[in-house]
């Protein structure tokens, strides 16, 4: 983990105000804040949501120590941000919403992404606060095909990509509305991250819908898989990523992808679970359906619409910026795939046996 630079934003006093702390990148992101000693400020759109995050910080071992402060403040609400933003060191705006079933509009979705990312860093720049790292998705990146399928910073999804689901367009409009407003108003600096498939160890009860994938298989409930590729990164190197892009002086004006190494595929993954939980093997995936029976499936099943829309291709997505100019370095791949469902199976997810390899 980086920590040049977290103690003197820990002596200095000043917090670091994040939002999106209830989620799974949040919770690991407020712990290892904490752990490192820096005072945090976490918005919360209700007060009764600060247990979540408390929960969390227990979990993971971390006394807050009267370092940790709450504030209410809600992405679709002007209310709150001047008073969060006030005397804050950086933000960190990891929160954007994610439907757990498709939305009834898009605007669900687009409008507290990207109206909230607005207030966010509207808030920052009155109050002096000098920067904001945005948490961004490769669903603005990399969701358009293109030739030869390899993905970098310089590229973005055409939010107007025929099937392209309400989220990942979300995602689009709020990062591109963060960008245009600080180059027309100044004032304050946007770095951007954007990361792949997040996995890793499970802090709470809100782990990302990667890692439920890894819950699904391992439950038995996924006994085929689309042909599907994605990239995968460790939340904790997702965190690193972040403090290094709040702390370094060359990350303002840029955006980084996050991302650990070539893509995976869903078939793939069950791969690395059975070899590493045979007692699992049993249910786990052995057959990956061909790109046309995923896009007849997808004509009745919402879960095959994503996979039917990328019609198998495999993204070649480049993590040479965020090596280059601020020396991130993620964890393997087959590491996070083990440790999701090691930290899984210690929150109570039973496999037959108990056995490890």
């Amino acid at each position: 983990m980086y920590t040049e630079g977290l103690e003197e934003l820990a002596s200095a006093g000043k917090p670091v105000l994040v939002t999106g702390a209830t989620g799974y990148l949040g919770g690991h992101t407020v712990s290892h804040l904490l752990g490192e000693g820096v005072p945090v400020r976490v918005a919360v759109r209700e007060e009764s949501r600060s247990k979540d995050v408390l929960e969390v910080l227990h979990r993971s071992g971390v006394d807050p120590a009267g370092k940790l402060e709450f504030v209410e403040a809600s992405l679709d609400d002007d209310r709150g941000w001047a008073e969060a933003a006030e005397g804050a060191a950086h933000v960190l705006h990891l929160a954007s919403p994610f439907p757990l079933t498709p939305p009834e509009t898009e605007d669900e979705l687009i409008r507290p992404a990207r109206d909230g990312a607005l207030r966010v860093i509207a808030a920052a720049r009155t109050a002096g606060v000098p920067r904001v790292v945005m948490t961004s998705s490769f669903a603005a990146v990399g969701y358009t095909a293109k030739p030869g399928n390899q993905y970098s910073e310089a590229d973005w999804t055409d939010p107007d990509t025929e099937g392209l689901p309400a989220y990942h367009k979300s995602k689009v409009l709020a990062e591109r509305a963060a960008w245009d407003f600080v180059r027309a108003e100044g004032g304050v600096e946007l770095a951007v991250v954007n990361p792949t498939g997040i996995f890793g160890p499970v802090l709470g009860d809100r782990p990302s819908a990667s890692v439920g994938l890894v819950r699904a298989m391992l439950a038995g409930r996924m006994p085929v898989v689309p042909v599907m590729y994605f990239g995968v990164v460790d939340v904790r190197d997702v965190v690193d990523l972040h403090v290094r892009a709040m702390l370094r002086p060359e990350a303002a004006g840029e955006r980084f992808l996050g991302v650990s190494g070539p893509a995976l595929s869903l078939f793939g993954m069950a791969g690395i679970l059975r070899e590493h939980f045979p007692a699992a093997a049993d249910v786990l995936p052995r057959t990956e359906l061909t790109i046309e029976e995923v896009e007849e499936a997808a004509k009745t099943e919402p879960a095959f619409r994503e996979a039917a829309g990328l019609k198998g291709r495999i993204p070649v997505i480049s993590n040479e910026k965020a090596r280059s100019v601020l020396g991130w370095r993620p964890r393997d791949v087959t590491r996070t795939i083990v440790d999701t469902a090691d930290s899984l199976i210690g929150l109570g997810l039973e496999l037959p046996g108990h056995v490890r390899a």
